[in-house]
């Protein structure tokens, strides 16, 4: 199993908006080979750093389905207008990859 996640950092003020944009995407990950789940966390405010962090989880069968997710046509679809929003973003989100070691 292969866990897939984008760490968000959104100006406090936009987390609506932020939500919006990922509730109101046109996904195609259900349709994807090895695709396991999705889930959008939102996590509690930093008020001095002017942000709420949010982390875009999405869990596969393996590494290679993700990789394989993220060369297609769905993923390009999926992420086109991604630059749109750029005024909620304190920067780029930040990737991180996991594999499970232990665990059901």
């Amino acid at each position: 199993m292969y866990f897939a996640m984008n760490r968000f950092r959104i100006a406090i003020g936009q987390e609506e908006a932020f939500e919006a944009v990922w509730k109101g995407r046109d996904s195609s990950l259900a349709e994807m080979p090895g695709f396991i789940a999705f889930h959008l966390l939102r996590g509690e405010s930093v008020p001095e750093e002017g942000y709420t962090p949010f982390i875009s989880k999405s869990t596969w069968e393996s590494k290679d389905a993700f990789v394989a997710w993220t060369k297609s046509e769905n993923f390009r679809a999926a992420h086109r207008s991604a630059g749109d929003n750029k005024a909620m973003y304190l920067g780029p989100p930040k990737f991180e990859g996991y594999s499970v070691v232990e665990g059901a």
